[in-house]
């Protein structure tokens, strides 16, 4: 989504990272030789790059700040599955009606956090938005989370602009990525003008960084807040996963995290409590996968007083639209099935849980179905 041409423009104070700038870009985005890729000469060289960078078989894209859609169309034409995401309403609709009737699938929502769920990909693909997102290491994470293991990330970035540099260095961007990597590349796009239609004098290049092939986990913290027999809800809205359902409040262990800090932080982010790590207490483990193509997962589920750390209230409107209470033995059936099952096992008495999917299962608690849930500490 963000171009070197918006970064040329910009200055410190108005980098063009609003979707409302792109809405307005979206009509005559296109234009751009490297943008529309109008020009067969230009459209053969992005061509020729991507059939290097994208794996020889067919694979799953996720192309974050896509655009109009122009990357995707190559990838689609080399037999690849994708998925693009921009903030832009405009250029999701123009891709959708670019590539309508093909193997692609384009969404709205935040390239630094994507709205796709449980869903992992082959191919993590970003050009020139990096450089405009607030904290690039932690999108840099969060994108290599989304990879199944040995993934690959593909980064077309630059650096822009006399007057006002914009842009990330490549050796600053290689420094960033190369804890997440196995295998890192980088590789100058200056020198070939095709590229972008004209001569250029600045930096331009790509990172393609292959993760570990070994198996890997996400790690999640849950936190059991009670209030006497209660336990507090929230009612996920705006994810793009189990929207409309009631989990714990929860979220993912950032790299370089122990599992107690990142539910302290979750829990200040999520619902504004400043829980201090004595306030915490493990009260479950579970192994869980969530229905396929969803890989596995480990929840660990930290029990905490109502009181602690303040009042709860929530701080994330727009991923949760409301906070409830309810009695830990008289549990809602619209929960996420995995926490469902994690409060049950708890209240149970169980403190290490497999809960794994079967094909045909939903995310959703189904009380009609068989449940998922096993003991690992049961005589």
């Amino acid at each position: 989504m963000t171009t070197n041409a918006a970064a040329e423009s910009a200055t410190p104070s108005a980098l063009p990272s609003d979707a409302a700038y792109w809405e307005a870009a979206a009509e005559s985005f296109d234009e751009e030789p490297d943008h529309g890729l109008r020009d067969p000469a230009v459209r053969a060289a992005w061509d020729a790059r991507l059939r290097a960078w994208l794996p020889a078989g067919s694979a799953e894209v996720l192309d974050l700040g896509c655009g109009t859609g122009s990357l995707a169309a190559l990838a689609v034409e080399q037999g690849h599955r994708v998925v693009g995401v921009d903030r832009a309403v405009g250029m999701v609709e123009r891709a959708r009606a670019k590539l309508a009737g093909r193997d692609a699938t384009f969404l709205v929502g935040d390239a630094a956090a994507p709205p796709v769920g449980e869903r992992r990909f082959d191919v993590v693909m970003v050009r020139h938005v990096l450089w405009a997102l607030p904290d690039p290491t932690a999108a840099l994470r969060h994108w290599a989370s989304l990879l199944v293991p040995g993934g690959r990330l593909v980064l077309v970035e630059g650096r822009w602009g006399e007057a006002w540099p914009a842009g990330i260095r490549g050796s600053e961007l290689v420094s960033l990525v190369r804890p997440l990597a196995e295998h890192t590349l980088l590789e100058d796009l200056s020198g070939d003008p095709v590229l972008w239609g004209k001569e250029v004098t600045d930096e331009r290049y790509a990172v393609i960084a292959d993760l570990p092939r070994r198996h890997t986990e996400v790690v999640d913290v849950h936190l059991v807040l009670r209030r006497g027999e209660e336990v507090l809800l929230a009612r996920r809205a705006g994810t793009g996963y189990a929207d409309g359902l009631l989990h714990a409040p929860s979220g993912h262990v950032e790299d370089g995290e122990d599992v107690r800090e990142a539910m302290v932080r979750e829990a200040a982010e999520e619902l504004g409590l400043r829980l201090a790590p004595e306030d915490l207490r493990v009260g479950l483990v579970m192994q869980h996968c969530a229905p396929p193509p969803a890989r596995p997962r480990i929840g660990w589920f930290f029990e905490a007083e109502f009181g602690a750390g303040g009042e709860p209230v929530n701080h994330e409107p727009d991923k949760c639209s409301e906070l409830v209470w309810h009695r830990m033995d008289d549990l809602p059936d619209d929960m996420v099935a995995y926490c469902r099952a994690g409060l049950d096992g708890l209240r149970a008495g169980h403190r290490f849980l497999l809960h794994w999917h079967r094909p045909g299962d939903g995310i959703a608690h189904a009380p009609s179905t068989p449940g998922r849930a096993t003991a690992l500490d049961a005589p």
